[in-house]
Parts: structure tokens; C-alpha cells; sequence
């Protein structure tokens, strides 16, 4: 051949099919099965920033002064005879006496110890059960002190950063769920582009959910640091 001469392909190197390339939550958003597990993570998350929520407004109700059955909200029964634990409400009533004492009355008698129980368990801040008779018990809740809303705060800035460990942890397993398979080294180069394309438009979209969640515990932390006079 003489020098210099050019020499052309015999035949066109065919590109690669993507299809198989983008499986499960590698597919982009609007994909049926990547919609799917952000919604299953959206509602993960949503359950459990909710509950942060409800738990910072009876630390808030508790920090003011203000005495409710909210208060004992987290309180869970365990029965002798029951596969799991019941809520305060499922086992007694609970009511406010003079604006400044809970009253809870149980249903059964027998029951009385094991709620008793439950509510050192629960460890409520200044909340110290007193035994009125065999079905009632009384629980005076003092006005709470600079130190005890600080402490009240304290214990909200704990549980905030065990949301956030959840939310992250959902984010992390939303993104492992799927079955990713491994892209072939002779993809041409706008089947590659396309490919990470998929993968960062579809991690970028679970990203914006976790730091929208994770957004909403730290405005309802700041909220409550607000109102409790916490510095």
C-alpha cells in the first residue's frame, strides 16, 4: 500500500442497545418501578419526620406548662397476656385534674402495675406516677424550670438526629434495591452519556427527598428551640 494512503473500516461498528442497561431503580423517575420505591421511601420518611413532629409539640405543650393527655403519649403497655405492647389510651382513660395533675384510670384493676410500669418506662420528664387507689393513678406535673426546658430541648435535638439517621438510611436503601448490572466497556460514547444520565437524574431525585425530609427536622427542631428559650 503506498505511503500515506487512507484506510476506511470494512464494515460500520454497530453501537450497542442500552435497553438492558438501566434496570430497576436505575430507571429514571418517571419509570413505573423507580416510582414505586420513591414512593415507598417518600412515605418511610414521611411517617417518621410526622412522629418527630407530634413528639416536639408535646415537648412544646410540656416546656409552656401546659398539662395534657398528650403528655403520655408515648407511654406503651405491656401486658402480661399480650403479644405486644398497647398504647396508655387502649388500657385507661386519661385526664387532666385541676390544669396541673394526669389522672389515669385503668380499665381493669389487675392492670394498674404494669401501666404504672410504663410510665417509669417512658421516662417523661417530671412525671412521677402516684397511686390513688386500686384503678387510679395521679401524676402532679410541675412547672417546668429554665433547666428542665433545657433538658426537654436536649432530648428533642436526640431524637431529631435519630430521624435524620432513618431518613438517610432509607435513602440508602431505596438506592441498593435496585439490581444494577454492569455496563460493557465497548458502549459507545452517547449510550455511556445516556446511561449516567439515568443513574444521576434518578439519584438526584431520591437526594432532593432525603434533604427535604431532613430540611423539615431541622425547621421543627429550630421551632421548638424558639419556644422552649433554648440557646
Amino acid at each position: 500500500m503506498p505511503f500515506g494512503a487512507r484506510t476506511y473500516a470494512s464494515a460500520k461498528k454497530q453501537a450497542k442497545s442500552t435497553s438492558n442497561l438501566v434496570p430497576g431503580s436505575r430507571q429514571p423517575i418517571t419509570d413505573a418501578a423507580a416510582q414505586e420505591e420513591y414512593s415507598k421511601a417518600e412515605s418511610t420518611m414521611k411517617t417518621s419526620v410526622d412522629w418527630y413532629r407530634k413528639e416536639c409539640a408535646t415537648i412544646e405543650s410540656r416546656a409552656s406548662g401546659r398539662v395534657t393527655p398528650a403528655l403520655l403519649s408515648s407511654v406503651r403497655v405491656k401486658l402480661p397476656d399480650a403479644d405486644s405492647e398497647m398504647r396508655l389510651e387502649e388500657v385507661a382513660t386519661v385526664g387532666v385534674r385541676e390544669g396541673s395533675t394526669l389522672l389515669i384510670t385503668a380499665f381493669e384493676e389487675d392492670t394498674l402495675k404494669y401501666i404504672e410500669q410504663s410510665i417509669y418506662d417512658a421516662k417523661i420528664p417530671g412525671a412521677t406516677p402516684q397511686k390513688q387507689d386500686a384503678r387510679t393513678i395521679r401524676i402532679p406535673m410541675p412547672k417546668p424550670t429554665v433547666d428542665a426546658r433545657l433538658a426537654l430541648y436536649t432530648t428533642a435535638q436526640r431524637k431529631a438526629e435519630e430521624i435524620r439517621v432513618q431518613v438517610r438510611k432509607q435513602h440508602q436503601a431505596s438506592l441498593k434495591r435496585g439490581k444494577y448490572e454492569k455496563h460493557s466497556v465497548e458502549l459507545e460514547e452517547v449510550s455511556m452519556n445516556l446511561f449516567f444520565f439515568v443513574l444521576n437524574s434518578h439519584f438526584q431525585q431520591f437526594q432532593k427527598l432525603t434533604d427535604r425530609y431532613v430540611g423539615e427536622v431541622d425547621k421543627i427542631l429550630a421551632s421548638l428551640k424558639k419556644a422552649t428559650g433554648a440557646k
